[in-house]
């Protein structure tokens, strides 16, 4: 597996700067062996639906997210790195409260990253989604 680049607080500290609107969405709580892990710590009124339970949509933000910054640790500050692909499975509804999204790296090639993001509410795995991201060539960047 590649070394990381960015730790958490890197990561963090990145998207403050370049993405201030996305910034406070999750924070990223650890960097390392290819995994990178976020936390959603206390969903608002905007990430519910009815039933008092965390939306798709949020689910699915977390899930991108957690990806990016996985791609971010391991190849460095590039913001032009997007998504390509995302496809999530939901196996249960998740309990309001700590919802965290783990992305593994399954493969970092040069032009494509391909991860497995496991979203856990209270530590219980409620959904896993597969995130493919495109990186721009050096020229790009």
């Amino acid at each position: 597996m590649n070394e990381h680049i960015m730790n958490a607080a890197a990561i963090d500290q990145f998207v403050a700067d370049h993405f201030p609107a996305a910034h406070g969405f999750a924070t990223t709580v650890s960097a390392s062996e290819g995994k990178v892990r976020i936390r959603l710590q206390n969903p608002g009124e905007m990430h519910l639906r009815p039933g008092n339970t965390v939306s798709g949509p949020t689910l699915m933000t977390l899930a991108d997210t957690a990806a990016y910054y996985n791609v971010l640790s391991l190849i460095g500050p590039v913001a032009l790195t997007v998504t390509t692909s995302l496809h999530i499975d939901f196996f249960r509804k998740p309990k309001l409260g700590k919802i965290e999204a783990e992305s593994s790296m399954l493969k970092l090639g040069k032009r494509l990253a391909v991860m497995s993001v496991d979203l856990l509410a209270e530590d219980v795995l409620v959904a896993r989604a597969s995130v493919t991201y495109s990186i721009p060539p050096p020229d790009k960047r």
